[in-house]
């Protein structure tokens, strides 16, 4: 196991490749306000050093300011942390990456970005919404999105120091190996959902064999979706995997929560997770997954529960009309 490599009492999360990631993230989707304040704030005094956001999530002023806070005054140094933020659709052009870059810095009052995604492959007009909506609803489309001369952009702020490091987010396999293929920079982290019930086994092999680090999203499930799908109409199931009987049955028999079942199952993968909670008790939990294996039996049990494809928990029905983009990258749902 991966695990095994890392001294479980360092008072440093491991961490994946030179990279410098560590493998455990505070997440902060549907996060914000004083809400979001306090939980960056637990989440450092709990040891989380990696930080994950997006220009979408509109939080990077609130995200900056805490970490202001700390390193301003000497709780935290600014290479202890490993911040990532991501390129909105509405940015994704070579223009638009310029545009964003810049704003992400001044948000975040940082001086570079540790790791910068392209949050999904499909590209928004660029009229001055994140979002942009025609009156029915729909999402409007840019449908001649070039992933290649966005990531030439995003290679040129790696040489000018802006970027650290650059990767992707949502983008399935054959999308990957565009990108990665005919780049000079190559892709150093793929972000995409995984938990119990869509384990991506194939796209995190094949991630392996590209030396790219695979950072699970959503690795709890992803509960708050329910309240935007349900703004929108949608009837879609969100499964609850934290009450799953299989993982009650081993969280009882290790002496350990769902979630940190949920999440180890994950870590012992080889992969990033980013746990999101704005649970002071439960940021605390979601750190406490280094002294303990789950085992190959409950590995194996756990495994078997795999839905694949129909375990898709964020398939982007909640962007009406994204499917009709060229660049969508699901296909098979």
């Amino acid at each position: 196991m991966l695990l095994s490599l890392f001294p479980m009492n360092s008072s440093l999360l491991p961490t994946l490749k030179s990279l410098r990631i560590t493998i455990l993230s505070s997440g902060t989707y549907m996060a914000n306000g004083e809400s979001l304040e306090a939980a960056l704030n637990w989440a450092f005094e709990a040891g989380y050093r990696h930080i994950d956001t997006a220009t979408v999530y509109q939080n990077e002023e609130i995200v900056g300011k805490v970490i202001n806070e700390w390193i301003s005054s000497g709780r935290l140094q600014r290479d202890e942390l490993f911040v990532v933020t991501k390129l909105p659709p509405s940015g994704n052009s070579p223009k638009g990456v310029d545009r964003f870059v810049k704003e992400s810095l001044t948000k975040l009052k940082l001086d570079y970005i540790d790791l910068y995604l392209i949050h999904v492959p499909f590209g928004f007009k660029e009229d001055g919404e994140l979002h942009p909506f025609d009156s029915d609803g729909n999402v409007m489309l840019k449908m001649d999105t070039n992933h290649l001369s966005i990531w030439n952009a995003f290679e040129r702020h790696v040489r000018s120091g802006k970027l650290r490091a650059i990767g992707l987010s949502n983008f399935n396999k054959e999308q990957v190996e565009r990108v990665w293929a005919n780049s000079t920079i190559k892709p150093s982290v793929l972000q995409i959902e995984m938990h119990l019930f869509l384990q991506q086994r194939d796209l995190v092999e094949y991630c392996k064999s590209r030396d790219i680090v695979v950072t699970a999203y959503s690795p709890l499930g992803t509960r708050a979706m329910e309240v935007l799908l349900r703004s929108i109409g949608s009837s879609k199931e969100i499964p609850d995997l934290q009450g799953h009987p299989e993982v009650l049955r081993i969280a009882k028999c290790l002496g350990k929560t769902p979630a940190q079942i949920l999440l180890r199952f994950l870590l012992d993968r080889g992969v990033a997770v980013i746990p999101k909670s704005t649970s002071k008790e439960h940021i605390k939990e979601n750190i406490q997954v280094f002294d303990f294996e789950i085992g190959e039996e409950h590995t194996k049990s756990l495994q078997a529960l795999d839905q694949q494809e129909l375990g898709r928990i964020v398939d982007f029905t909640f962007l009406k009309g994204s499917e009709k983009h060229p660049e969508f990258p699901f296909r098979n749902v």
